[in-house]
C-alpha cells in the first residue's frame, strides 16, 4: 500500500490566517523599531527615567525661593569606547530654587584623531527631572574635539521653585557617546585604557 500526497490548494480561511500572521509580524517588527524613539519622547515629556527636556526659554524672570536651598551634585561618565577624559569642574553646588546657575564641565580628547561626541543628560531622582530646566547646555549640540584638544563646556540651569519640598538633593549626570570619528581607525589600546579622570 502506498500513500500519495496530493497538493491541494489552500483554503480561503487558511490563506486569510496566513495573511493576518504575516501582517502581525510586520506590525510587531515596526513597533519594535519605533519603540526606542517613542520611549525617548515619552521620557522627555514626562521626565520619567531622569531624562530632562531640551532648552527652556523663560518669558519672565523665574521666582527665586530664597528660603530654601537645594544641593545639586554633578557626575560625568563616558561610553566605554570613547577615548576622552570628562569631568565636572565642581562636584556640587547649593542653589535657591528659581535661581539661574552656571557650572562647567571639562572634556579632553586623548585620541590621535578628531571625535564628535553627544552628551546625554539625566537627573536623579527621576521625578525631579520635570523641575530641572537647562537654559544653556553643551548637550544641546554635538561637541567636536581635535586630537589633544580640551574644552570647557558650560551648563546654565534653574531648579524650578515648584520642586516638591521633600526633594533637597538632585544629581545631574552626563554620559558622552561617540557620534562621529573623523578617522575610523580603532583607538589604540593605550588611549582606550586611560583613566577617564583629568
Amino acid at each position: 500500500m502506498t500513500m500519495q500526497t496530493e497538493n491541494k490548494p489552500l483554503q480561503p480561511t487558511t490563506r486569510r490566517i496566513i495573511g493576518k500572521l504575516v501582517l502581525l509580524v510586520v506590525v510587531m517588527f515596526g513597533f519594535g523599531f519605533a519603540l526606542v524613539p517613542l520611549y525617548d519622547v515619552f521620557c522627555d515629556v514626562t521626565g520619567l527615567n531622569g531624562k530632562t527636556g531640551g532648552k527652556v526659554n523663560f518669558t519672565s524672570a523665574p521666582v527665586v525661593d530664597e528660603k530654601r536651598l537645594v544641593k545639586v551634585t554633578f557626575l560625568a561618565s563616558l561610553n566605554e569606547s570613547m577615548p576622552w577624559k570628562f569631568r565636572p569642574q565642581q562636584t556640587s553646588v547649593e542653589v535657591h530654587p528659581g535661581q539661574p546657575t552656571t557650572i562647567t564641565y571639562i572634556a579632553k580628547n586623548n585620541a590621535s584623531y578628531t571625535i564628535t561626541g553627544q552628551a546625554v543628560p539625566s537627573v536623579a531622582p527621576g521625578l525631579a527631572a520635570a523641575y530641572f530646566q537647562k537654559t544653556e547646555c553643551f548637550c544641546f549640540t554635538q561637541q567636536a574635539l581635535k586630537p589633544g584638544e580640551e574644552k570647557v563646556m558650560p551648563v546654565t540651569f534653574i531648579v524650578d521653585s515648584q520642586l516638591p519640598e521633600d526633594m533637597n538633593e538632585l544629581t545631574l549626570s552626563y554620559t558622552f557617546f561617540i557620534s562621529k570619528k573623523d578617522n575610523q581607525e580603532a583607538p589604540s589600546s593605550l588611549a582606550h585604557n586611560q583613566d577617564h579622570k583629568l
